[in-house]
């Protein structure tokens, strides 16, 4: 009897130990693949941070470079970078925050909410179509690209998601900056503000890679519409905005089921990772049985990442601000992209040990 006891409780603990622990047993290997990568020598160094957790807690984090490349200021965690398209799933928070009060609805179109808009699209765009980049819309005062609702956007929108932040100032009564800033409050989120919000105090300086090779200092790495690419963050607090999105404190279960479901025709051929699926804004990855949630971010000066793996409650943050090769963006992420790979490859091989692990509790 005694030896039954022992035997279940010892397997319980070995599938405890297996899923809190997905970076446990080969974590020094998975420590240096990354620093190997980070940390080996080239003309276009690494300079950013890194910001790897699980159930929220950091199991991998570095800081290499400088917020400052003329004066050498070393890079800092509590740093602050402008997120690019990171943005983005700010936005659809806000929008389905919008929904679920009942102050809009997403199969309505934007011209009840923007009437002053005078092109025919306005009858047919929804904020659905906003929401996935199926719009079409070129410009404001030019007819849509071609029939709304048919096809992904052939170049990616920051259109919509302006017009988005236009329609939730309507439907609120509050500023765009005003909704952002209540919504980070409510995650403790003390470091993330939108940009027209003077309170940032730690942004580093954001620089580009001239044709010659030069890196050049962005003095307006701002010119994205807010709510589409230039909300200012820090690794810290994207790691707890993961944690409170995905627990269920932001949206209720079935607003935040369309926002991280494949939303039919939403489809792209992304210039990193081919063939890609979107939600509401953000990207949603099923390959290798393993779920992805998240989005990469480009600004002037600025580029970054930030997944979301639900099977293992893990988050890969990584922020840096010197951006290499802008006109080629699979060289200005291959940081990101490498250890985006090396993540991957370990959630992998914890996924299959589970399994093997839970397969062995059969068995017995």
């Amino acid at each position: 009897m005694n030896n039954k006891f022992n035997t279940k409780y010892f397997i319980f603990f070995i599938i405890l130990f297996v899923s809190c622990l997905s970076f446990g047993q080969n974590k020094n290997s998975f420590e240096k693949k990354i620093d190997s990568l980070i940390e080996s020598k080239t003309t276009k160094p690494f300079n950013g941070i890194i910001l790897i957790s699980q159930n929220g807690k950091v199991k991998y984090s570095k800081i290499v470079g400088y917020s400052d490349l003329e004066k050498k200021t070393p890079l800092q965690i509590n740093n602050q970078f402008v997120i690019g398209s990171i943005s983005k799933q700010i936005t659809a928070v806000l929008v389905l925050q919008e929904y679920e009060k009942g102050h809009l609805k997403l199969n309505e179109p934007i011209h009840t909410y923007l009437p002053e808009l005078t092109q025919k699209w306005t009858d047919t765009v929804t904020i659905h179509h906003l929401l996935t980049h199926m719009h079409g819309i070129v410009a404001l005062d030019k007819p849509t690209a071609f029939k709304v609702g048919s096809q992904f956007n052939y170049s990616y929108s920051n259109t919509g998601y302006d017009l988005l932040s236009k329609i939730t100032e309507r439907t609120s009564g509050k500023s765009f900056a005003m909704q952002s800033k209540e919504l980070f409050q409510k995650c403790g989120m003390k470091n993330t503000f939108h940009p027209d919000d003077k309170e940032y105090k730690n942004l580093v300086k954001g620089y580009s890679e001239q044709e010659n090779g030069e890196l050049f200092f962005e003095e307006n790495s701002f010119r994205n519409a807010p709510a589409a690419g230039s909300f200012v963050s820090n690794a810290t607090d994207l790691n707890i905005w993961n944690q409170n999105l995905q627990a269920g404190k932001l949206l209720k279960p079935a607003a935040f089921k369309i926002m991280t479901s494949k939303q039919e025709g939403a489809i792209r051929q992304h210039p990193l990772s081919g063939i890609t699926h979107y939600g509401y804004g953000i990207t949603i990855d099923t390959k290798d049985k393993m779920t992805q949630l998240g989005q990469t971010g480009f600004a002037p000066g600025f580029v970054s990442m930030n997944f979301y793996f639900p099977e293992t409650k893990t988050s890969l943050i990584i922020l840096e601000n010197i951006v290499y090769e802008p006109n080629d963006l699979k060289k200005t992420f291959f940081y990101h992209s490498e250890i985006l790979k090396i993540v991957r490859q370990k959630l992998k091989e914890t996924n299959a040990n589970s399994a093997n692990t839970d397969n062995s509790k059969k068995i017995k």
